[in-house]
């Protein structure tokens, strides 16, 4: 069972009563017992949370709840990776701790931060197993939203905001929290902001703190995850960046390169190795559900050219990519490594 921090209804209680709604009987229809929403840093089913949004939109009639509910956000809502973000030098550092670590927050979504032609994109999805309805995908990018203007200034929008599901009755508040171009029915959800943003100072930093919150982050590190496990999870996030580097990965963990060689060696792992096999996944699993372009691919596995994602998979494979499905998986050759990026 997927779980969330009981923050994510922080308000929600206060919301429903402004639009007539008595919360607390409609919280025990989810399953949801009303006196754990005071703790904020309990944990509470994602499913459980996504059909009280879902419910409470319908009984208020208030198509944009979610987007309400977000009104409040700021990473000081997000607990201790919020912390650990506050104190990165720049907005890049923050956000992608945010959402590397993101599973310490809520377990139910896998967020990505892709950039291309000076354009930088963050994209919300559902984890594996996990159902995000319209309300709680306009939570998450109405709080991404809020977050970037902790990080950035209070009148930052981004330049577009995009959503899969199609334009309720009225968009003003959409307008007002989001951005003065939003784009319903597209092919994700997310928003579109110039990639310079990302490279602006943070202005709530501290550098005297820094040092304190890398090792609070190694702390916060899953039971049982192993250097490997939160290297894999580092990978699979900063892929699509085109910075996935051993030493970016050893700075999202709050360590040195040297210190991340040393510990991958003990398990008999390397970064090279690690990284072809993130590869090698996740290039079955997206050109098996081929619901994007080959050059789209090649962008989200780190690669800079179409040319370049061809010849790893062949290596990899022994065929091109557009001769690849489910059916020849069980056959592929042994490969060569790749070297990847170091």
């Amino acid at each position: 069972m997927l779980m969330v921090r009981s923050a994510v209804l922080n308000g929600y209680v206060d919301l429903a009563l402004s639009l007539g709604l008595n919360p607390h009987p409609l919280m025990r229809t989810v399953g949801i017992d009303p006196a754990a929403v005071a703790d904020t840093d309990g944990w509470l089913p994602a499913e459980a949370i996504n059909r009280l949004l879902e419910l409470s939109a319908t009984e208020t009639a208030c198509e944009d709840f979610g987007l309400r509910l977000a009104a409040a956000r700021g990473i000081s809502t997000l607990g201790p990776i919020g912390l650990v973000a506050r104190e990165e030098p720049d907005v890049r550092s923050a956000l992608e701790i945010l959402l590397r670590h993101g599973n310490l927050h809520n377990e139910a979504l896998n967020t990505r931060l892709t950039e291309n032609n000076g354009l930088a994109t963050v994209r919300v999805q559902a984890a594996p197993g996990a159902t995000l309805g319209r309300q709680a995908v306009e939570l998450v990018v109405a709080a991404t939203c809020r977050i970037l203007r902790d990080l950035l200034h209070e009148d930052w929008k981004p330049l577009t905001t995009c959503f899969t599901h199609p334009a309720p009755a009225a968009v003003d508040v959409h307008h007002r929290m989001l951005s003065d171009t939003i784009d319903f029915g597209c092919e994700f959800d997310g928003i579109v902001f110039y990639g310079r943003d990302l490279d602006a100072t943070n202005p709530l930093a501290d550098p005297l703190l820094r040092p304190y919150t890398r090792q609070y982050l190694q702390s916060l590190a899953v039971p049982g995850d192993t250097t490997a496990d939160q290297v894999r999870r580092a990978i699979e996030s900063l892929l699509p960046t085109q910075r996935c580097s051993a030493a970016q990965v050893a700075h999202s963990l709050g360590m040195d390169r040297r210190t991340l060689h040393r510990h991958l060696t003990r398990t008999g792992e390397t970064f090279s190795s690690i990284l072809d096999t993130v590869r090698t996944d996740l290039a079955q699993r997206y050109v098996a559900r081929q619901d994007r372009t080959m050059t789209e691919i090649a962008a989200d596995l780190g690669f800079s050219e179409l040319s370049a994602f061809s010849r790893w998979f062949h290596t990899r494979f022994g065929c091109a990519p557009t001769q690849w499905d489910t059916r020849t998986a069980h056959v592929t050759k042994e490969p060569q490594r790749d070297p990847g990026p170091s």
